[in-house]
């Protein structure tokens, strides 16, 4: 999956985040998605900002844990998952990606 598919996937995927209101910077190996939540409707674009939340994880690890073939939890615990800022935030982030 290329960044772009990834951006757009999520893009879809937030239509129905309306309970996010936050904002979430998914930082990959190919690049940054940034999710920002607090406004309506929630944007999404690969512009480096600072987030309320970060998601370091390889894309091939998402597209695993979308198949569902990792599970995010243990993505989280073996480290091919990296939360830095509010953990609340990123378990809603979980919510809108699954």
């Amino acid at each position: 999956m290329t960044l772009q598919e990834l951006t757009d996937n999520i893009r879809t995927r937030v239509t129905q985040a309306d309970s996010l209101d936050a904002t979430a910077k998914l930082v990959t190996d190919q690049g940054i998605v940034f999710i920002d939540a607090k406004q309506s409707p929630t944007v999404v674009s690969n512009d480096d900002q600072p987030a309320d939340t970060e998601l370091h994880v390889k894309v091939a690890d998402l597209e695993r844990m979308a198949s569902g073939d990792l599970n995010p939890m243990m993505a989280f615990m073996t480290g091919k998952l990296k939360v830095k800022g509010d953990m609340g935030i990123a378990m809603k982030m979980g919510q809108v990606m699954g």
